[in-house]
């Protein structure tokens, strides 16, 4: 009965708080989900947008998998990747934000998932957007180099 309740009260106002149109600018269904090499995403390109990952407008969409696989790709994702000074980092999940509609869950909305990156030699901190729902390509972000792959 409680749970009969609690979702008469919560899920209304999940759906109030969802937009009935997206705002999130580069969903691409066409994308193909990078390989994968030493528990790193292979990525080959770097996102001309300064925007790409920083902004909840256009988030790192990596939904290639089910939802129960995204803490893994957001590993894979940051494996691949070093500071622009070729510093390490670490970095840790804050919350969920920003709901939106998409037709990849039950419920019909999905979030964004924000993450706080530090680079261990500056302590310097930056946020970055994740869709673990949507496709999109996945790029380097600005801030940050492509490592190199082992052979």
């Amino acid at each position: 009965m409680k749970k009969i309740i609690f979702s008469l009260l919560v899920l209304p106002l999940l759906f109030s708080c969802v937009s009935t149109k997206s705002t999130i600018k580069n969903i691409d269904d066409s994308a193909q989900k990078p390989s994968v090499t030493d528990n790193s995403f292979v990525i080959t390109e770097y996102s001309n947008d300064k925007k790409y990952g920083y902004d909840k407008d256009y988030p790192i969409n990596i939904g290639f998998n089910l939802e129960n696989l995204a803490p893994q790709n957001i590993s894979y994702f940051f494996n691949a990747l070093k500071g622009s000074n070729g510093e390490t980092f670490t970095y840790e999940k804050l919350e969920s934000c920003c709901p939106f509609p998409t037709k990849k869950t039950n419920m019909g909305a999905g979030t964004l998932d924000v993450y706080q990156i530090t680079f261990t030699s500056s302590q310097k901190k930056v946020i970055l957007y994740f869709n673990i729902y949507e496709k999109g390509k996945i790029m380097c972000p600005s801030g940050f180099e492509i490592k190199k792959q082992s052979n």
